[in-house]
């Protein structure tokens, strides 16, 4: 399975960080925010990469390189150079489509460090691509930033998306999506959600969660924090 990994923002909380380094590129444990994905990715035999850059875009692509030092291969869907080119979650999905080839594939935020095993999304990727489903998201507990959560999931054999389901988690910023998903968009700038609720809303979407280590690292005190738990 592919992987595409979403790197394209400033991410305006972090600044001034920022202003000057791209945010997947600031340290955290002795790594690069973005190394912890490519790590976890590679060590679940997703070795075929896709990043997708527009903020300080050739920083990113010079500090990665190819991903062979990782035991990968990288390649960049670039928006543009500047934060203003990003086109968010689900616009950047869409442009880095050909790319990620036609089985499903799945999407990671560049700036999340988690244990969270990827290998464990073989199975809905199995689900996707006979048919079953349009896309697998994980949840974790809600953060203390977004006490009031995102989705919930039905009582159903593999667990599916509900909006209104309680209790309520949070989107994790990891999932499989199907290529198909996206039939028909232009990339232009767009986000996943609310979009993809409406895949939600026809019981398209499984879901499962992960109740281990999970840091959504948004701001210079998150990345002080997540540093000293890390070192």
């Amino acid at each position: 399975m592919r992987a595409l990994i979403l790197a394209a923002g400033r991410g305006e909380r972090m600044r001034p960080l920022t202003d000057t380094v791209a945010k997947p590129l600031l340290p955290a444990g002795g790594r690069r925010l973005i190394e912890w994905q490519i790590a976890a990715l590679v060590r679940a035999g997703m070795t075929e990469l896709v990043i997708n850059t527009a903020h300080l875009a050739a920083q990113i692509e010079t500090a990665l390189g190819d991903g062979s030092r990782y035991g990968a291969r990288i390649r960049y869907s670039r928006e543009g150079d500047t934060a203003d080119d990003a086109l968010e979650t689900l616009g950047g999905i869409v442009k880095a489509l050909p790319l990620l080839g036609t089985e499903p594939f799945a999407v990671v935020s560049a700036d999340i460090v988690t244990d969270f095993e990827y290998a464990g999304l073989a199975a809905a990727a199995r689900r996707i691509g006979a048919g079953a489903l349009d896309a697998h998201l994980v949840l974790v507990p809600n953060p203390p930033y977004h006490p009031r959560g995102d989705m919930g999931m039905n009582d159903t054999p593999g667990g599916t998306l509900a909006t209104r389901t309680e209790p309520l988690f949070t989107y994790g910023n990891i999932g499989v999506l199907s290529p198909a998903l996206f039939a028909g968009l232009a990339p232009v700038r767009a986000r996943l959600f609310p979009w993809l609720y409406q895949s939600v809303a026809a019981a398209r979407v499984g879901a499962q969660r992960h109740e281990g280590r999970w840091w959504n690292v948004g701001t210079p005190q998150d990345l002080a924090a997540v540093d000293r738990m890390l070192g």
